[in-house]
């Protein structure tokens, strides 16, 4: 889904039905379901076809009308199911078929001036949603509430600065108290309570484009326990972001944090990597994955990726300073280290909201 948005710029809605891109040697062509009407070819960089529910396997014949049988096929396999791959044998006979998924990836992962800018934009809609997010904490307000008046921020800004795209999928976690424990936690009706540890999270999306603001909170006051943690994440995080600069892997960012954690025996508290790529991504279609700050991922950082510092620690519950802690800027790698284009502020000073 995220290729076929970033080579094409539509992003589908599947619903069940199966969309593509089919790209050959002159034509660049969305095949999209009958359901969506004439939305996915005002939105084509290229060609659409549009096939019908009436026959079964009209998806498949759109396909090859364009390609043909017995070709050499590039599909993503890391997207293809058992399913659509017998389907794909069937009605278009390969000679042979290559899994382009890597190399789309790699590309995906180097961003233009055009996407730079974009994710710019996207960074500093992010820091509306969280200033908003802020104001609207208050003792005995429900997380809804709160996540509510972000996303509004938010999508309000982007309407404002991109009046000729379409407005979808822009939204908020926002957690309190035991909720912060994971990353992806959903918002809830828990009402915030004096003393309460929050988690920030806005998402504006923006073409299919992600970006994101992610901080700690404290209602009212931090207790000496949650500040010793808060205050070792935040200097994770600066660490991290010094050590993001061009010529340097994600395994070896990974390990400096890593070491970083492991000194003040805080490791084990640490749940995912460091950080990942941005662009076109989302929480239901994907992401980059060549490029996580991870013990596994060797990618050498270069000019023109783009990619988060995002430590995150989770004190278990009933332990002094339960909670999860996490700061996350988005990072521009430049020829002389990083431009970091998140702008809200992070840490004990900004954060305790009275």
């Amino acid at each position: 889904m995220h290729s076929v948005s970033y080579y094409a710029g539509f992003l589908y809605c599947a619903f069940g039905r199966p969309y593509a891109l089919v790209v050959t040697a002159t034509e660049n062509v969305t095949i999209s379901a009958g359901i969506d009407a004439g939305q996915p070819w005002r939105r084509t960089h290229g060609d659409n076809i549009t096939y019908t529910d009436w026959s079964r396997n009209n998806y498949w014949k759109a396909i090859c009308s364009i390609c043909g049988e017995g070709k050499v096929i590039g599909l993503e396999g890391d997207h293809l199911t058992l399913t659509r791959t017998d389907e794909l044998e069937a009605e278009l006979k390969p000679s042979k078929k290559v899994d382009v998924a890597p190399a789309c990836m790699t590309q995906r992962m180097m961003k233009s001036p055009a996407e730079i800018a974009l994710i710019r934009q996207g960074a500093r809609i992010a820091d509306v949603g969280g200033y908003a997010i802020k104001d609207a904490i208050k003792v005995g307000t429900r997380e809804i509430d709160v996540a509510m008046a972000g996303r509004d921020a938010m999508e309000l800004e982007i309407a404002k600065s991109f009046p000729d795209a379409e407005y979808r999928d822009t939204w908020v976690w926002f957690q309190s108290g035991l909720n912060t424990d994971g990353a992806h936690n959903p918002v809830t009706s828990r009402r915030l309570e004096h003393g309460d540890i929050l988690s920030l999270n806005t998402f504006p999306m923006i073409s299919g484009y992600y970006t994101a603001l992610e901080r700690t909170l404290f209602v009212g006051e931090v207790d000496d326990a949650s500040l010793k943690i808060w205050e070792a994440n935040v200097g994770a995080h600066e660490l991290g972001i010094s050590l993001l600069k061009a010529g340097n892997t994600c395994a070896q960012v990974t390990a400096g944090v890593n070491a970083f954690f492991e000194e003040r025996d805080l490791l084990q508290y640490r749940s995912f990597g460091y950080g990942h790529s941005f662009g076109v991504l989302s929480h239901y279609y994907g992401r980059e994955a060549g490029l996580e700050l991870r013990e596994d991922i060797d990618t050498e950082l270069q000019v023109g990726h783009v990619i988060s510092m995002e430590p995150m620690l989770t004190i278990p519950h009933g332990q002094p300073g339960a909670g999860g802690y996490r700061e996350h800027d988005i990072l521009v790698i430049t020829e002389d280290g990083n431009d970091n284009v998140t702008g809200y502020p992070y840490g004990p000073a900004f954060n305790v909201i009275r």
